[in-house]
């Protein structure tokens, strides 16, 4: 009997391993969406300050912004969506849960 003890906290204990291992990976694809908010204000500061500087070149600095700030604007989401995926439609997850109710543990 107290093997069956001991593989049900073997296996709890796994799950919490899947859980934590899912939580950083979301940590770290939700990094770029951090890194590119930063960029993004730094890139308007920057555009802010030349057009104070020159403002007859008001219309080409918005237009290179606006392509750069969009072009910025991927990597965050791509992050983002990565994040969600990991959250959501964790397939490590389901698998150990279908393992365990398979072997009426859950």
């Amino acid at each position: 009997m107290s093997y069956y003890i001991e593989l049900q906290m073997q296996l709890i204990q796994s799950g919490t391993w899947i859980l934590i291992a899912t939580a950083a990976a979301t940590a770290l694809a939700l990094a770029p969406a951090f890194s590119t908010a930063f960029g993004q204000g730094y890139a308007v500061g920057k555009a802010v300050e030349s057009i104070a500087r020159q403002p007859e070149a008001q219309g080409g600095i918005s237009s290179a912004l606006l392509l750069g700030l969009t072009l910025a604007e991927t990597g965050g989401i791509y992050g983002l969506m990565v994040a969600l995926l990991l959250i959501f439609v964790n397939p490590f997850f389901n698998a150990f849960l279908s393992f365990i109710s398979h072997i009426g543990v859950y």
